[in-house]
């Protein structure tokens, strides 16, 4: 995990509350960070990329990429590149694909499974955990460093 200094934690009953967390940070995106989020499977990772591509204004369909490993959605203000790691077994060629991306100042990137190319992801990075607390309901901590911290303003439950 990223070196964080912050946390914020939230708890959200619904997928419907999980994507509208979501879409309340894709209003503080400007290009280039790093996303990884980390649950067991089924843990409200891909809901949430739902509302964060919804709160940039992306109209594409978001599916998990598991089989795919990436799906690329797109947006009037960023590309939203979003991985799904957790078929691959070493990072090989995805390493350079990742490196490129997240350089790219008009795109974000979404890391699930991301403990293959823990090497390669930038120290100031945003790392969410969601954790099972009932069918539909998730305990969601932020961990972030001081230089993310204006992806936190105006987070509410």
């Amino acid at each position: 995990m990223a070196s964080s200094n912050h946390q914020w934690q939230i708890n959200s009953k619904t997928s419907d509350q999980t994507e509208a967390l979501a879409e309340q940070l894709a209003r503080n995106l400007k290009g280039r960070e790093v996303i990884e989020l980390v649950s067991d499977l089924g843990g409200g990772k891909t809901t949430f990329v739902r509302g964060l591509a919804r709160g940039l204004g992306s109209t594409n369909t978001v599916n998990s990429p598991t089989f795919k490993i990436s799906n690329v959605y797109h947006s009037p203000a960023l590309t939203i590149n979003h991985f799904d790691l957790y078929r691959l077994h070493e990072s090989g060629l995805i390493s350079y694909e990742l490196a490129e991306v997240m350089n790219d100042p008009n795109g974000v990137t979404l890391i699930e499974w991301a403990a293959d190319v823990a090497d390669i992801l930038p120290d100031e990075r945003l790392t969410v955990h969601f954790e099972h607390t009932g069918e539909h309901s998730r305990h969601i901590t932020f961990h972030y460093p001081t230089a993310l911290a204006y992806l936190m303003e105006g987070l509410t439950s």
